[in-house]
């Protein structure tokens, strides 16, 4: 049977029959469709795996920078506690400085100004003491009252046996309260520098301050022949010097409660320190380690013996 359409002289026969042109449009359009989809899926898988090498490569510098930043602070933190002093001063270590021994009661200890620390307990308290000062105008002779200040002898014993009053002064006459000062070895004056150290008032606790500032204590009086501690303007503040009550003047001292130690009194020579206050002459003007008067001439004490019963 002849073909529908008729046959041109030179045709050859086609492998597959004629596609009408719609058709193969169609098909040129799948195609095409085809490969963009399979470009697209190509690209997408491309930047998938971009993706993912730049996501690890950024882990990776972050890891690094974490790992940098950390070994940094650290050894910032090192260097900071090693060279940064500290804003809060560290605690002074504690230090106890020993106070020399006690002095030998048979006076053979060396004179001795200067001392690192308070007395140590160098007497009995339960024995008698007393202190017999020689002086150019005659001797006195104190008993030493441990009832109540027992610390306050222990500490004038300890200097005397150190030989701490040799040769000083009754520096000091203030005949408007009638007291003789004395135990300044270094200057003769009231503003001596003392022994290195201070004491604490006794009896322990009985002083107190008022609103005002003025110190009050137990001892309301006193009397001619007291030994008594001098002291500062402060609580606490006495040491080494003391001075004699020659009369009943001295009382006024006691207005406020009495803020002076009292602790011995003179059971002879009481007429010796009388004798030394009509010796006064008042400060000059220009003398400022003058408080009061001083004797007309020197009065020496040549030596403060102490004894014990």
């Amino acid at each position: 049977m002849a073909p529908p359409w008729p046959e041109r002289p030179d045709a050859v026969p086609l492998r597959f029959p004629a596609v009408p042109s719609e058709k193969r449009q169609r098909q040129r359009e799948n195609a095409a469709a085809r490969q963009a989809a399979i470009r697209a899926a190509q690209q997408r898988r491309a930047n998938r795996r971009r993706g993912i090498i730049f996501g690890a490569a950024a882990v990776a510098v972050i890891a690094v920078i974490a790992l940098f930043v950390s070994q940094t602070t650290k050894s910032t933190k090192k260097n900071s506690t090693a060279t940064t002093p500290s804003t809060t001063a560290p605690a002074a270590p504690t230090t106890t400085v020993a106070p020399l021994p006690c002095p030998k009661l048979d006076g053979s200890s060396p004179r001795t100004l200067k001392f690192p620390a308070p007395p140590p307990t160098c007497i009995d308290g339960a024995k008698k003491w007393t202190a017999t000062f020689d002086t150019t105008e005659g001797k006195i002779v104190v008993a030493l009252d441990t009832s109540q200040t027992a610390g306050t002898v222990n500490n004038f014993v300890y200097l005397a046996l150190y030989h701490y009053y040799d040769g000083t002064q009754f520096d000091r006459i203030d005949n408007s309260i009638d007291i003789i000062q004395g135990g300044s070895p270094t200057t003769e004056t009231i503003a001596d520098p003392g022994p290195g150290y201070t004491i604490h008032d006794e009896p322990s606790g009985k002083f107190t301050t008022d609103s005002s500032g003025q110190l009050h204590g137990p001892f309301t009086s006193y009397n001619a022949g007291d030994l008594v501690m001098a002291r500062g303007a402060e609580r606490n503040s006495g040491a080494a010097q003391y001075f004699f009550v020659a009369g009943p003047k001295a009382n006024q001292l006691a207005q406020g409660g009495g803020p002076y130690v009292t602790f011995g009194h003179a059971t002879s020579g009481i007429d010796v320190l009388q004798k030394v206050e009509a010796l006064f002459v008042p400060c000059a003007s220009s003398d400022t380690t003058c408080l009061g008067g001083k004797p007309s001439h020197t009065v020496t004490v040549n030596s403060v013996t102490i004894t014990e019963s």
